[in-house]
């Protein structure tokens, strides 16, 4: 291989990272709007079964991003998070209490 081969071979992986454009700037996305939890308004589910079908209706009644299950006799992390909504149950499946955080 000759020289100019060689520096030929060495140049093109450098072209191939070159951009010709300009990069484009982005604005940054707002964050999301803080979720307020209303646990209230989903009381009425206490004492129904613990199934998917009530876990939407949970979701969709509290106005939560998310949903913790919380089986009988289970330790759970005490971190409050305003867009989780925590439903504990029984050995039953019985919903016990539905709380915020």
């Amino acid at each position: 291989m000759d020289i100019r081969m060689l520096a030929i071979a060495a140049a093109l992986p450098l072209a191939a990272c070159a951009s010709s454009e300009a990069p484009v700037e982005s604005a940054p996305t707002p964050p999301p709007a803080e979720a307020v939890c209303n646990a209230d308004a989903v009381q009425s589910l206490v004492g129904q079964t613990a199934t998917a079908d009530v876990g939407v209706q949970l979701i969709k009644g509290s106005g939560m991003r998310t949903l913790r299950w919380v089986p009988p006799r289970t330790a759970v992390t005490m971190d409050f998070r305003p867009d989780r909504l925590t439903v504990s149950y029984d050995d039953a499946l019985k919903i016990e209490r539905i709380s915020c955080g």
